[in-house]
C-alpha cells in the first residue's frame, strides 16, 4: 500500500482518470489522475480495468499489438488511495489491485511500462506484472508499506519472482527508495535510460513485428508462472491484508501519514 500518496480521490465522480488512445498497433493507456498522485481509487481502478478490457477486445482482430502503460506527471503511481483504504474497504481494495494485475498477465498482446517519474507500492504491483519496463533513470521505486506497519502482501505476488532473492529481502523490509539502475539491477524493470521514449522505439518496433498469434502465445508462456502464482496466492495476500489494515500500529501509521508526523513506534535513525 502506498505511503506517498495524497489524501482524497483523483476527481469528481465523472472525471477521465485513465486515458485510452490507439495508433500503429500501439494502445497507449495513461494514468492521469494528478490530485493524487495516480493512486488507487475506486474510481481509477474502474477506469483502468475497462480500458485493458477495451484494449484486449481490440486485440482479438489485431488492431493492438500492444498495451502501454503510461502516466501524466511525475508519479506513475503511488500505490492505494489512503484516504479509502479504511478497515471496510480494505479487501476491496487488495481484490482489485489483483484484478488489475491478472488483467495485465493474461492479456493477448505484450504490456509494456512506461515510467518517467515515482512508482510506490501498489504501482510496483503492476510494473511487476507488465512484461516489459523501461524507466526514466532518474524514476525512483519503493516498497514502502513497511513504513506504515503493512507488508507487500498483493504485490509480492508479481514481483518476488521478477527480483533478485536478495534484493527482496532488502527493499521489502526497508521500505528505502532506490533508483532505476538498482531497479534494473535486481529485475523489477526491464531498462534503464535518460531517453525512455529513445529506449521504448527498438523494443515497441521488435513487438509490432510479432504475429498476433505468435505474441499471444509467446505472452502465455513468459507469463504463467507468475499468473499460476497469482491464482494461488490471492486469497491468502487479501486476507493478510485485511487483517494488517485493522491492527493498532497501521492505524497508527496510516494516522502519522496523514499528520505528517512520525508514528510513535519507529525508533529514532541516529
Amino acid at each position: 500500500m502506498a505511503t506517498e500518496s495524497l489524501p482524497g480521490s483523483g476527481g469528481t465522480a465523472d472525471a477521465e482518470l485513465v486515458h485510452y488512445g490507439l495508433a500503429a498497433g500501439i494502445a497507449t493507456i495513461t494514468l492521469d489522475s494528478w490530485a493524487n498522485r495516480n493512486a488507487l481509487s475506486q474510481q481509477l481502478v474502474a477506469q483502468l480495468l475497462a480500458k485493458l478490457e477495451q484494449a484486449c477486445a481490440e486485440a482479438a482482430d489485431g488492431s493492438v499489438r500492444v498495451i502501454l502503460l503510461a502516466h501524466t506527471g511525475k508519479v506513475f503511481c503511488a500505490g492505494a488511495d489512503l484516504k479509502e483504504a479504511g478497515a471496510q474497504g480494505v479487501a476491496e481494495g487488495a481484490e482489485n489491485l489483483a484484478k488489475i494485475m491478472r488483467r495485465i498477465l493474461s492479456a493477448p498482446v505484450p504490456v509494456v511500462a512506461r515510467v518517467d517519474g515515482v512508482a510506490r507500492a501498489g504501482g510496483l504491483g503492476i510494473l511487476g506484472a507488465a512484461d516489459i519496463v523501461v524507466a526514466h533513470t532518474a524514476a525512483t521505486f519503493a516498497f514502502s508499506e513497511v513504513r506504515i506497519g503493512l507488508g507487500p502482501a498483493i504485490i509480492s505476488l508479481t514481483t518476488m519472482g521478477r527480483m533478485s532473492s536478495r534484493s527482496v529481502s532488502r527493499y521489502y523490509l526497508t521500505g528505502e527508495s532506490f533508483d532505476a539502475v538498482a531497479a534494473q539491477a535486481c529485475g523489477l524493470i526491464t531498462c534503464a535510460a535518460e531517453d525512455v521514449d529513445g529506449a521504448l522505439e527498438p523494443i515497441l518496433e521488435n513487438l509490432r513485428l510479432g504475429a498476433p498469434q505468435g505474441l499471444a502465445e509467446s505472452k502465455k508462456v513468459a507469463a504463467a508462472p507468475m499468473l499460476a502464482q497469482l491464482d494461488a496466492g490471492v486469497a491468502e495476500m487479501t486476507a493478510l491484508s485485511t487483517k494488517l489494515f485493522t491492527t493498532d500500529q497501521v492505524r497508527e501509521g496510516m494516522a502519522a501519514f496523514l499528520e505528517r508526523r512520525q508514528p510513535s513506534w519507529q525508533l529514532p535513525t541516529s
